[in-house]
């Protein structure tokens, strides 16, 4: 089962308050750039593409760490104190309000660059505390970085965010964001010119992240497992899915790289089919950064295999 923030929030708030009790707001390091602290692998890439070289941007979750249920140690906690801008998804990262008030900081900017996105619900059984909306209870999908359109929204709000804090070199960041949100919407013609005559239009994934995608490009996701990677489907969803996938002749069952692909192995073998990799580009692995792989590249990766299983 896993980690919830709400049960370790107590002992996490007096481990914060001993740390940061007398530490001064330090968010200008030692080259004269502010600080700026992101939580995981997307957020880190799009702040680092606007910030280039006026603003020292690091990523909290490391690589190859899945991050739905990472949670900050004191170390990261100072990190966010010491912080000029704070950059998250908003959503999949549960702990990120009580961090925030335990590493006060009224200087600080904070971007949620999801936020005045619409965001989608949830299937109704995908119960995970981190996927809630605190007003009214909905299950939310957080997966926006996914949609080469929202993502250039998501930059936008980081833009927003660097301007507000370090108005200085708002030019400098205005043209670093409109550079990659040009190489975005090239991105996002490539996926909607290559799905759009695609033999089929359902995928089998083994994570329900591509809803976004799915929208966005006409396609229908079929997830093994709900909003969290880590769920184990119920046996009828076994049945159905296995079901569905021998009926609408599906040759590909996705898994993801940071978490184990057994399930999606298992599916595979009852209908006769093979397994692919569908990346929900959570954290880069090893051997993506041993192929140089970022955002985009690997957004290309999911485009060919996507475009390889769709015309099978």
């Amino acid at each position: 089962m896993k980690k919830t923030w709400v049960a370790k929030s107590m002992a996490f708030t007096a481990l914060s308050t001993v740390l940061l009790t007398g530490c001064a707001s330090n968010t200008v390091s030692g080259d004269g750039k502010m600080n700026v602290v992101t939580t995981f692998y997307p957020m880190y890439e799009f702040t680092k593409q606007v910030a280039g070289d006026y603003a020292n941007v690091i990523a909290l979750i490391p690589p190859g760490v899945e991050p739905h249920d990472w949670e900050p140690s004191a170390k990261d906690m100072k990190k966010v104190k010491e912080s000029s801008v704070f950059v998250y998804n908003g959503i999949v990262e549960g702990w990120v309000e009580q961090a925030l008030k335990s590493a006060e900081n009224p200087k600080r900017i904070v971007v949620e660059a999801s936020k005045g996105i619409d965001l989608m619900e949830g299937l109704p059984e995908e119960e995970h505390d981190h996927d809630h909306d605190e007003e009214d209870g909905k299950i939310l999908d957080p997966h926006v970085w996914l949609n080469p359109v929202l993502a250039q929204k998501e930059v936008e709000s980081i833009v927003n965010g660097l301007t507000q804090a370090d108005p200085t070199h708002k030019d400098e960041y205005r043209q670093n964001a409109d550079v990659y949100i040009g190489k975005l919407k090239a991105l996002d013609e490539s996926f909607r010119t290559a799905l759009t005559s695609v033999k089929h239009k359902e995928f089998v994934t083994q994570h329900a992240a591509f809803g976004y995608l799915a929208k966005e490009y006409g396609l229908t996701q079929v997830p093994i497992a709900g909003l969290s990677p880590e769920e184990e489907p119920a046996p009828d969803k076994m049945a159905y899915i296995i079901k569905f996938a021998k009926e609408n002749q599906v040759k590909t069952i996705f898994f993801e790289t940071l978490v184990d692909p057994k399930v999606a192995q298992t599916i595979a073998k009852e209908i006769n089919a093979k397994t692919d990799v569908l990346n929900p580009i959570e954290g880069l692995t090893d051997e993506d950064k041993k192929k140089n792989l970022d955002y985009i590249g690997v957004m290309n990766n999911n485009l060919d295999a996507l475009k390889k299983a769709l015309n099978e």
